[in-house]
Formats: C-alpha cells, structure tokens, sequence
C-alpha cells in the first residue's frame, strides 16, 4: 500500500521527532511523489518488506536496533555484506550477556556491531539503507513480532528522512561501545 498524501508527511515528521528523542521535531514535507509502504503484523510481511529492501541494497546499510534475533533478517544482512555492501549494527547493551545470538554472529562476520549504553534501553527499530530508504516503526526485528505481535512497519524512500535518521544513527554510535 502506498500513501501519497501530506498526512503521511505529518506522521514521518512526528517519527522523526519520536525517534530522534529531541526537545524540538525536524519539519520533513514529502512531495506528493514519496513513496511510504506500510505493514502491519502479526503475518502482515513486515519480515519479508525489510529482507526485500536489504536484499536491493547496493552501498551502505546502517541498523538500530534493541535486539536483531529475526533469522531471516540477520541473513539477508550477511547477504549483503557478503556483496560487499557496507553494514552497522548499533544494538542495546543488553546484547552483550545474551550468550550466541545474531547481533554476536554479525560481529563475528565482520560486521562493526556497537552497543549502546548510554540509554537506559536503547529501543529503536531502524534500518537505513543507501541514505535513501528509512525503514522504522513498532515492528521488532524478530520472529514474535511477524508471527503474533500487532505491530506497524514504515518503508520511506526519502533522501530527507534518511538524512535525518543518518545524522541520529551516527549520534549514537558516538557514544556505543563496539562489541
């Protein structure tokens, strides 16, 4: 489903500034043109639209997330970055004493994995990828959430949201620890 209205661009301006965790939100207007895809979970393919948009990444893919223990999503991340794309993981602290997982696995690929500490959790659903696509919502980056959990997906193809969810990724990583 695709929305093109400026309600969307209300709703990507109030994400923006949720996520940001900012005392002041960052106006984006997107043109009638923008494309928004929208999901919904439990069984909604909310999975399968991010593997889709990490599998047609061609340069760069930057993640947040609490956790990442969604199989097929940690697999289409090795995907890439055995295509070469560049890939991040900045995941919550609690990562670190969870024993085997795939944030562990990533890291173990070669993939920089950093934790955030700062926060007391650090609880974005994040993917950017090509500083293009903005892929953010209430959907959990695991297997509960595609199968019973109700949740909600954003996939936006803006370069101004993405640029706003960049300045934000690399804001924490600041501040994380790699793994």
């Amino acid at each position: 489903m695709k929305i093109k209205t400026r309600l969307a661009g209300l709703l990507i301006a109030l994400s923006v500034f949720t996520a940001l965790n900012l005392s002041e939100a960052f106006e984006v207007i997107l043109s009638k043109e923008t494309p928004v895809r929208i999901l919904f979970s439990p069984q909604g393919g909310c999975t399968e639209g991010i593997v889709k948009v990490i599998d047609r990444a061609r340069s760069e893919i930057l993640v947040q997330a609490h956790s990442l223990t969604s199989v097929p999503l940690y697999r289409a991340l090795l995907r890439s970055h055995e295509r070469g794309v560049k890939i991040a993981l900045i995941a919550d602290k609690s990562e670190r004493t969870e024993g085997l997982t795939p944030t562990l696995i990533l890291a173990n690929a070669g993939i920089p994995v950093y934790l955030d500490g700062k926060h007391a959790v650090a609880n974005n659903r994040v993917v950017i990828v090509d500083q293009q696509v903005v892929i953010t919502g209430s959907f959990n980056f695991n297997q509960a959430s595609e199968d019973m959990n109700a949740e909600n997906l954003l996939i936006l193809d803006s370069k101004e949201v993405a640029a706003e969810y960049r300045k934000n990724w690399f804001q924490h990583r600041q501040h994380s620890e790699p793994y």
